[in-house]
């Protein structure tokens, strides 16, 4: 099993190119950078975490912009958005970012995708928050299509263009993982339909530990003719726990991230140090 870790990147957090190295050097295989573009000052969304929205989540810096600084800073280290907000994004440009970032990492970019739960924040991208979800599956349609094909071309309810010519490709292929975040079951059911792996928070308020739906999970693979070798889990939110990383192994997890505070090195990196055990543990 693969350890990740996530930050919100801002300008009083660790720099993203030295965690990443700190990460790289204590056998972290992933770094996660999450998205929103701003928080309106208006809102009706409900944070999913409950309490007040943390202070990061305003602050926190572009993904493609952190990420593409952490490729620079290692040469082993996986690098994924977790997660990108495609509802929010033009798909021609964020295929072509995808690509770029994975050209210029090697191949090392994860591309974890989501739909959002911010309702005030996707209205004022123009998304309609209702129909959120068919945007964001006929998007990343478009771009897969753009990343697969020489002349890509997509028809779809909100998304449409003719044949085009756009480079360069992702150097994996056919493109980078589709990780799809969400929880049980729509979100699971989201990654079966077009995903290559599904991304669910650890604890939601409809359950207390995901883990137990993994089961489930595995069920829609199987009905869908999938098989968990294209779509595996990783689960969002790791303890450090020895016993229950070593449940997670056991049950054919492939990766658990663990979510980092936005802070800097003398903070996390005694943290990074006691990881680092845990990492040579559950390989």
């Amino acid at each position: 099993m693969k350890i990740g870790a996530g930050m919100f990147f801002t300008d009083y957090s660790m720099h993203p190119a030295e965690l990443a190295r700190a990460l790289e050097e204590r056998g972290f295989e992933s770094l996660w950078a999450p998205e929103h573009s701003h928080i309106p000052l208006g809102r009706k969304a409900a944070y999913p975490g409950g309490g007040e929205l943390p202070k990061m989540y305003y602050d926190v810096m572009d993904p493609f912009v952190t990420l593409t600084a952490a490729a620079g800073a290692t040469t082993t280290l996986r690098l994924g958005t977790g997660i990108c907000l495609v509802v929010q994004r033009d798909p021609i440009q964020t295929a072509k970012l995808v690509a770029s970032i994975d050209q210029v990492s090697g191949g090392r970019f994860l591309f974890g995708v989501g739909n959002g739960w911010n309702r005030d924040e996707i209205e004022d991208h123009g998304t309609v928050f209702e129909t959120r979800h068919k945007l964001a599956r006929e998007r990343i349609e478009a771009m897969q299509a753009i990343w697969t094909q020489t002349k890509p071309e997509y028809q779809g309810e909100f998304v449409a263009f003719g044949p085009m010519m756009t480079w360069p490709k992702p150097v994996q292929t056919p493109h980078p993982p589709i990780i799809v975040g969400g929880a049980f079951p729509w979100g699971a059911k989201r990654a079966v339909r077009y995903g290559n792996g599904w991304m669910p928070h650890r604890v939601r308020q409809h359950y207390a530990d995901v883990a137990a739906l993994v089961p489930q999970f595995r069920a829609l693979l199987a009905e869908a003719g999938r098989s968990e070798a294209d779509c595996p889990v990783t689960i969002w939110g790791a303890k450090e726990d020895r016993d229950a990383l070593l449940a997670d192994r056991d049950l054919g997890i492939e990766r658990v991230v663990v979510s980092l505070e936005a802070a800097k090195s003398d903070v996390i990196l005694p943290q990074l140090d006691r990881w680092a055990k845990l990492v040579e543990a559950v390989r």
